[in-house]
């Protein structure tokens, strides 16, 4: 059987964490806003643009589905997070119940997840540092700024039609985003010096966000107009799912918090606290700031023969371009920086700079929970021996996992360097939407299989709730774009590949090594 070969016990999970463990200084409120701090980023500050080109005003829904998704998902979480309170979030659990294999394939999609989901929040930043710059008369190279003409070069090296969207891109896009690379090389040294300062930041970020955020809602609601959500699905149900799909991004954040599990304080208590908290608190502000964005300027998409343009691709850049050189107004879906260009355009300038400051200023905040969250699920694939050992190595200063924060920093340094932020989000949308099925299977099957154990959160009317979460993640999956569809199958191939010729040979569970420390460094004095 080999799915169900090597199941590593609960009671194994456990006892590996506390043998090899890290330090537990997070409680409820900062735990709470970590979860703030992943959670509400791109997907509100950037990818409100990128929705509407796919949506239109109907995106007001497509937050509401992708809500929905999120919290069938967190309550499934929760259940599994409060009995098993270590790293390792959706590996973790898989592990415990339906097997190493599957656990892997997990482990292995969540990297889509967290390092790819870091690169597309640091472009993102990127957009907005760059917009702040400008708003300041400080112009930074477009050259160095973003890789819209490397993109459009590739496009047209593997067959692309040469069409005028394709070649301005060519011709007036970057080729490799600095300021991406920089944010993410500064959060990676921020995550090796410690968790509890990393917190501390955190929590200063997040109100800082917050505060940007009510700002722009208090300034757009009360200069909605009707008609400009009209018409509402000029995409179709097919837009409207597929913003869903896109703008999933927005609420991932949430499950980093059960990532830091080993590090928090009573655990059964708070871990379910911060993840059904913190998405409760984001989507109120999700749909208000998408209402707000729509409701004051419109969000039309740019059609062309019938059909909306592909948000961050070559012939989109190369469009807005030329909408903006005719003398028009650049329209919301065009915006690198969308809550910005909103606030400027119903006559707050100086309050859209503000609020691009605060961009700037808190963005890095969903950086550093996505790579926390990425190191986190590495150092426990390490720590079961899946992974080489050097990975799992602690800090003997610092208590962190500075191997793997160091290699998930590289990772997401090449990803952002080239890679546009919607095209980045939709590949982290694959993984999580595979990590986040298997957290509601293995809910089920725990349920049959230890019906007894212990349960300090249980998932309510749980075969609904899970057989909802399954069915929210595959029809948001397969509502991708078909490159994003297409990532997971082949990342998981390359990652089959890894585990039958390294893993599983090196599997402490597979080698008898039960509680997965025999090989491990000592204790970490103090931790």
């Amino acid at each position: 059987m080999l799915f169900f070969d090597r199941i590593k016990s609960l009671e194994a999970i456990l006892a590996t964490a506390e043998k090899k463990s890290l330090h537990r200084s997070l409680g409820p409120f900062q735990l709470t806003l970590l979860g703030i701090g992943a959670v509400i980023g791109t997907g509100i500050f950037v990818l409100t643009a990128e929705a509407a080109q796919k949506a239109g005003p109907s995106m007001i829904l497509s937050f509401c589905i992708a809500g929905f998704v999120c919290a069938v998902a967190a309550l499934c979480y929760s259940e599994l997070a409060s009995m098993v309170p270590v790293a390792g979030s959706a590996y973790t659990y898989t592990y415990a119940v339906v097997g190493e294999l599957m656990a892997w394939m997990v482990g292995w999609a969540l990297i889509l997840e967290y390092a790819v989901g870091a690169s597309a929040v640091a472009v993102g930043w990127s957009n907005h540092a760059v917009g702040l710059l400008h708003g300041l008369g400080v112009n930074f190279p477009a050259a160095v700024s973003n890789a819209d003409a490397l993109m459009a070069k590739v496009q047209m090296a593997l067959g692309a039609t040469p069409n005028p969207d394709l070649l301005t891109a060519a011709h007036t896009g970057g080729w490799i985003n600095v300021p991406a690379v920089a944010i993410s090389a500064a959060v990676t040294w921020l995550l090796v010096i410690g968790t509890t300062e990393s917190a501390r930041v955190n929590a200063v970020l997040v109100l800082i966000k917050i505060a940007a955020l009510t700002l722009f809602i208090a300034l757009t609601i009360p200069v909605m107009h009707a008609e400009n959500f009209t018409p509402f699905l000029p995409t179709g149900a097919a837009g409207t799912f597929g913003a869903a799909a896109s703008i999933f991004f927005a609420y991932v954040g949430f499950d980093a918090v059960s990532t830091a599990a080993e590090e928090v304080r009573n655990p059964q208590r708070n871990v379910p606290i911060g993840l059904i908290g913190c998405l409760a608190i984001c989507t109120v502000f999700y749909l208000l700031v998408a209402a707000g964005a729509i409701g004051a300027i419109g969000g039309q998409p740019l059609m062309q023969g019938g059909v909306s343009l592909v948000p961050g691709s070559p012939e989109m850049a190369g469009r807005c371009v030329q909408v903006v050189a005719s003398g028009a107004l650049e329209p919301l879906v065009c915006s690198r920086e969308a809550l910005v260009h909103v606030l400027q355009t119903i006559g707050w300038p100086a309050l859209g700079r503000l609020v691009g400051l605060a961009a700037v200023l808190a963005l890095p905040s969903v950086v550093l929970m996505m790579m926390f969250g990425q190191t986190r699920v590495f150092f426990t694939m390490a720590r079961d021996g899946l992974l080489p050992d050097k990975l799992a190595s602690v800090h003997p200063r610092y208590r962190t996992p500075h191997v793997v924060t160091v290699v998930t920093g590289v990772g997401a340094m090449v990803a952002a360097a080239v890679l546009p932020v919607g095209r980045l989000a939709d590949y982290s949308n694959s993984g999580t939407l595979f990590a986040f099925l298997m957290v509601a299977v293995s809910v089920m099957v725990l349920r049959r299989t230890d019906p007894g154990r212990k349960r300090p959160f249980r998932t309510p009317a749980v075969w609904i709730i899970a057989p909802m979460a399954i069915i929210g993640c595959l029809v948001l999956y397969f509502s991708l774009p078909l490159t994003a569809i297409l990532v997971l199958p082949v990342w998981g191939g390359l990652g089959l590949l890894v585990y039958f010729l390294y893993s599983r040979k090196h599997s402490h569970v597979g080698r008898g090594l039960i509680e997965g420390n025999a090989e491990d460094q000592p204790p970490v004095p103090g931790v």
